[in-house]
């Protein structure tokens, strides 16, 4: 069982209906958080979640801000975003789309900035606020096919630095996570042969968020952080 370092910690997970966002909320909610998940898809009950805000257009600030203003009067505040929303496309630049590009862009670093600038206002009225954005370890180096998805998450990690340099003097740290592959249902329906045992489990990759957002990680800010199992 998790200490409960993030007692009463009014926390917004973005994606939270993924199968990695459901993950982060669990291992938050257990060290005493209070999470609002935020998704595109539409609402359901989560066991042990506080709140679940479906229906939000992420890629949108009217849509984002909209949520985020209902969670804060909800919660009685915000002092944590996790930006878990984004997705991913397999294909080379020879055979592939442009639009492709344009498609991760929108989905990987547009929704952070958004929520991120939409958030901005209630986390700088707390004495110690916290943004985690989820990058990607094929933003340090991309294989084929990775291009399109490489250069979105390089986008999300300088997004994390340039935010961080921004914000180090106004109490709020902004980190990223990079992990390799995440075990996932929907990765091990992908590859069906891969040794799994390799990835990083969720609930690895969550308790290392967990940690970012806690107050033992108050002079880590900046910092695009490996996790990646043993790929």
């Amino acid at each position: 069982m998790p200490t409960n370092q993030l007692i009463h910690r009014r926390v917004i997970v973005t994606g939270g209906l993924g199968a990695l966002g459901r993950q982060v909320g669990a291992e938050l909610s257990a060290r005493g958080a209070r999470v609002a998940l935020v998704d595109r898809a539409a609402s359901v009950a989560i066991d042990g979640v506080e709140a679940v805000f479906g229906g939000v257009d992420l890629g949108d600030a009217a849509s984002t801000s909209n949520a985020f203003g209902q969670i804060s009067e909800r919660l009685g505040g915000i002092d944590a975003l996790v930006n878990i929303a984004g997705g991913f496309a397999w294909e080379t630049l020879e055979s592939g789309s442009i639009e492709t590009w344009d498609r991760l862009y929108a989905m990987n670093v547009r929704t952070a900035a958004i929520a991120s600038r939409e958030v901005l206002a209630y986390l700088l009225r707390e004495t110690s606020a916290r943004i985690v954005n989820i990058g990607a370890l094929a933003a340090l180096k991309a294989g084929a096919g990775m291009g399109a998805y490489a250069a979105s998450k390089a986008g999300v990690a300088r997004l994390t630095e340039a935010l961080a340099e921004e914000l180090k003097d106004r109490n709020v740290t902004v980190n990223a996570v990079l992990p390799s592959i995440i075990d996932t249902p929907a990765n091990r329906a992908d590859m069906p042969d891969a040794d799994t045992s390799r990835w990083v489990a969720a609930d690895k990759l969550a308790a290392v968020i967990a940690f970012l957002l806690s107050d033992d990680a108050s002079a880590v800010t900046g910092a695009c952080l490996p996790v990646a199992g043993r790929v």
